[in-house]
């Protein structure tokens, strides 16, 4: 097995570092999941059943490569602390490149080199080698990506910081929250409880065009669709994630699924909180 990848361009060498610390505000232990086009991100032991799926593609490197366990199952599975390499990679901001690579020190690691400018013509680097355990082929199946059947409503999301201050104050007034859209580009927030009902709404947000074209004939686009969830799993996404996206999108499968996307440029945030 085999790993090798450089981050030479600042807006991507920023974009991994907001990956990598979105994912240890949500998790302890993370699975780096190596494949021949992309590095992807699967936490493990985030709150409840809500889940964290991450992807930085190829493209966003200026070298990857890689040999997977072998030539049927190119692939490989590290698993490691999630804030060891957000910490690693914090200081990479403002370095020339960033180098990824699967070593060997004693036991098996993730030697993460940044290297900065120091005086014309010299460099220096920051090296962190950070201990990783290789997963075998038998545990592979529990760190792919969640497999979600088509949503029944799609909108795209406001601004991040107009709702995370909204969720933090429903968070004080209820467990569980309820959002509802529908393919008019509608959508509601709402918590409620004895004595008071607190509801946000929103509309002319728009839906992704693959929704547009999935409209069954004879459909109402008023109709609300909805899910109730709970409100510090929620809660927690937004506190958690640090990119700036330039898609946002909210899928909702009616009261089973709120799947959240986030995409910026070659990497991409989901977030699946179930029903409660």
């Amino acid at each position: 097995m085999k790993f090798r990848a450089r981050i030479s361009s600042k807006r991507f060498l920023e974009l991994f570092i907001q990956v990598s610390g979105t994912v240890a505000r949500l998790a302890k232990v993370c699975v780096l999941r190596v494949c021949p086009d992309r590095l992807c991100f699967c936490p493990t032991g985030l709150l409840g059943e809500a889940q964290l799926w991450g992807e930085v593609r190829q493209e966003a490197f200026h070298r990857f490569c890689m040999e997977g366990v072998s030539e049927e199952f190119n692939e490989i599975y590290l698993e490691l602390m999630a804030e060891h390499l957000a910490r690693a990679v914090r200081n990479a901001g403002n370095a020339s490149s960033l180098k990824l690579q699967l070593t060997n020190k004693q036991r098996p690691c993730l030697t993460v080199a940044v290297e900065l400018a120091s005086c014309p013509g010299h460099t220096r680097a920051m090296v962190h080698d950070l201990p990783v355990r290789v997963l075998p082929r038998r545990w592979w199946k529990a760190c792919t990506a969640p497999r979600v059947r088509a949503s029944d409503v799609s909108v795209y999301l406001p601004a991040l910081k107009t709702l995370k201050n909204i969720v933090e104050k429903m968070a004080n007034v209820g467990d569980r929250v309820l959002v509802e859209a529908n393919l008019n580009g509608k959508m509601n927030l709402s918590v409620e409880t004895d004595t008071v009902t607190i509801k946000s709404y929103f509309k002319n947000l728009g839906i992704p065009p693959k929704s547009v074209l999935g409209l069954s004939q004879g459909k109402d686009p008023e109709n609300m669709v909805q899910v109730r969830v709970n409100n510090r799993k929620l809660l927690q996404f937004f506190d958690g994630q640090q990119i700036n996206p330039t898609v946002a999108l909210c899928n909702i499968l009616s009261n089973t699924l709120l799947h959240l996307v986030l995409v910026h440029e070659d990497t991409s945030l989901q977030y699946f909180i179930p029903a409660s």
